[in-house]
């Protein structure tokens, strides 16, 4: 029986066999697997894929004497993790000295940031995890580097305002789109087997003070991807102050404060949840097993009045703040 194999296969595993590192074997692999026709004739060929990709798991995550130290493993930590891309100095490394305490090489030379270096931004009262990372070229990125723009919540692609910019958007799109990394109609956030596969994007624009005249609006049109665009000078400080805001936003993200029956809420530390979330997951974010024991709740917030009892599926807003009461 024909396997009547899609082009969209085709272009999958023609990025598997040139790709260079485990991640871009594994990644292409599971898109031929999500993409390929269910039925008879192609049962062999999956169970195929499949042990090759379980082999490459495998070797991910091992080498000889032991286990691989994956330096682009970034743990997340934080509200979000948002991770920059851009060409060699571009202002990756200035943005994030400027709004974190992370310790960053800044040059003026090629691939001064080797490994990444992540930091924290402060937006009102949570912080943002923000990862510097080796700049790419049309013709080179680390191998293992595709993994971190994989796992995180938002790629923000960085473009230098005082460069050539419509070079930095082709490059940047086309490590973008043939990895299968931008969210769009052609590649959802996830496949059919639920693997990660399109992530949220933004685009900061940079060294503001430097560019010329219309640079801003050249870069939104060569880019061209309906995006969230933040023009930024590191120099004048221009648009740093917007920056967390804008994250918050596309994170879409609430921030719920917990009242312990009897006490005070903590403002201070809020408990964050995406949009949409209900009394019930905030009470799963605290304690998966205790979460099933939980008898009633008071909500404090949008749409309700102070301390009214509300039921587990009640859909909670950014700052609200809810007190659980367990059986």
């Amino acid at each position: 029986m024909p396997a009547n194999l899609t082009p969209v296969y085709y272009e999958a595993e023609d990025r598997f066999r040139k790709a260079a590192t485990n991640e871009e074997k594994i990644a292409a692999l599971e898109e031929m697997l999500s993409v390929m026709p269910k039925h008879k004739g192609t049962d062999g060929l999956r169970a195929d894929l499949r042990r090759k990709l379980s082999q490459f798991r495998e070797a991910a995550t091992q080498k000889k004497g032991g286990k691989q130290v994956d330096i682009f493993h970034v743990p997340r930590s934080g509200a979000g993790q948002v991770v920059l891309l851009g060409l060699p100095n571009t202002g990756k490394s200035s943005i994030l000295a400027a709004l974190t305490k992370a310790k960053v090489v800044v040059g003026d030379f090629p691939f001064a940031t080797q490994v990444p270096v992540p930091g924290m931004v402060r937006y009102e009262d949570i912080q943002i995890q923000l990862v510097d990372m080796p700049p790419i070229t049309a013709d080179y990125s680390a191998p293992g580097q595709v993994g971190t723009y994989r796992n995180c919540d938002i790629i923000a692609a960085v473009i230098d305002l005082a460069q050539d910019i419509e070079e930095q958007c082709l490059v940047l799109l086309d490590f973008l789109e043939s990895r299968k990394l931008l969210l769009e109609d052609k590649t959802p956030a996830t496949d059919g087997q639920g693997n990660v596969m399109g992530k949220k994007a933004v685009c900061f624009c940079t060294k503001a003070d430097l560019g010329p005249e219309g640079a801003f609006e050249l870069a939104r049109k060569s880019f061209d991807k309906p995006i969230e665009y933040l023009k930024l000078s590191t120099q004048t400080g221009e648009g740093l102050d917007k920056l967390g805001e804008l994250l918050f936003r596309q994170l879409n993200i609430l921030r719920i404060y917990a009242k312990p029956p009897g006490k005070p809420a903590d403002m201070e530390s809020p408990f964050t949840l995406p949009a949409g979330s209900t009394v019930q997951d905030m009470a799963r974010t605290i304690h998966r097993e205790l979460a099933e024991k939980l008898k009633s709740a008071r909500c404090w917030g949008t749409g309700v009045y102070d301390g009214q009892n509300v039921h587990h599926t009640h859909v909670l807003h950014d700052k609200d703040v809810v007190e659980l009461h367990f059986g």
